[in-house]
């Protein structure tokens, strides 16, 4: 947790995180919510998610709350400090999710991880948290509150920043930006956009920012994520085996990201390392 801010797990300190996703969710269609299935079949065996309870920490667009719900969760919790995500991800819900199983069952809430409360909201066959727990100003604790929420025999599907060289640059580049005027940040993103362009050249580029992330957003609204993205931390995947193995969880499948010096420098910033962790019973 920095110490240079006085409470870094307080929304007032966070990026608006959740205009950007009110705005993203404009743009979601039929192909977008496939892909997004598809994203979280990737991560959990479908027969996993099937008649069980889902808890979705961070829930942004509610996209992977929806995913879950069509791919027949029977109970979906969505949580997010953030109120816009917490409309927005309930709106989505009310659009997309109304012809679903009556005996499926969904609700939003605006809650901190760290206020969590196993003894009260549940434990869960799924905890879903993809690139959240590195933006909640103390990224130890909140895998600590998430895991609580995990039944016993239950997955625990997350994703996080690795690691790299330049952190010290992009936590400062991080804290400017959130607090920017949009003019501003608008010539930030032009200017990074500009340096992927050249890093990965143009027709790599130009079939990066075509094609959807599994997670289902596009690449200019991951761009303002990206670069606004306060507080971050970030973690190795040897760190994140120990943490887990402490807390009594076994490694199920792991996407790690390897190959390319520019990720591992972190010139264009940091990639998500996806995990599966279950609870041991």
């Amino acid at each position: 947790m920095d110490t240079n801010e006085a409470d870094l797990t307080k929304v007032e300190t966070h990026f608006a995180f959740g205009k950007n996703w009110a705005e993203f969710s404009e743009k979601v269609d039929e192909a977008r919510i496939d892909k997004a299935e598809h994203g979280l079949r990737r991560l959990i065996e479908e027969k996993e998610i099937t008649g069980r309870s889902f808890l979705d920490i961070g829930c942004g667009s509610g996209l992977h709350s929806l995913s879950a719900l069509r791919l027949g969760a029977k109970r979906v919790l969505a949580l997010d400090i953030d109120a816009d995500s917490v409309a927005t991800t309930r709106a989505m819900l009310e659009r997309h999710a109304l012809s679903q199983n009556q005996r499926q069952t969904w609700q939003v809430e605006e809650k901190s991880v760290f206020d969590i409360l196993p003894e009260k909201d549940g434990r869960f066959d799924v905890v879903y948290s993809w690139g959240v727990l590195h933006h909640t100003g103390d990224l130890a604790r909140a895998l600590d509150c998430a895991a609580a929420c995990v039944a016993s025999g239950g997955l625990f599907c997350f994703a996080l920043y690795r690691r790299t060289w330049l952190d010290w640059f992009w936590r400062l580049e991080k804290r400017w930006y959130a607090k920017a005027k949009p003019e501003a940040q608008a010539r930030a993103r032009r200017c990074y956009v500009v340096l992927h362009r050249f890093l990965v050249g143009r027709k790599r580029h130009e079939r990066y920012v075509k094609d959807n992330h599994d997670r289902g957003m596009d690449f200019y609204h991951d761009v303002h994520d990206w670069m606004g993205g306060w507080p971050y931390e970030s973690i190795s995947p040897k760190e994140v085996e120990r943490h887990m193995r402490a807390l009594g969880f076994e490694a199920v499948r792991q996407y790690i990201f390897k190959g390319r010096l520019i990720r591992h420098i972190g010139l264009l910033g940091s990639g998500n390392d996806e995990y599966v962790y279950r609870r041991q019973r």
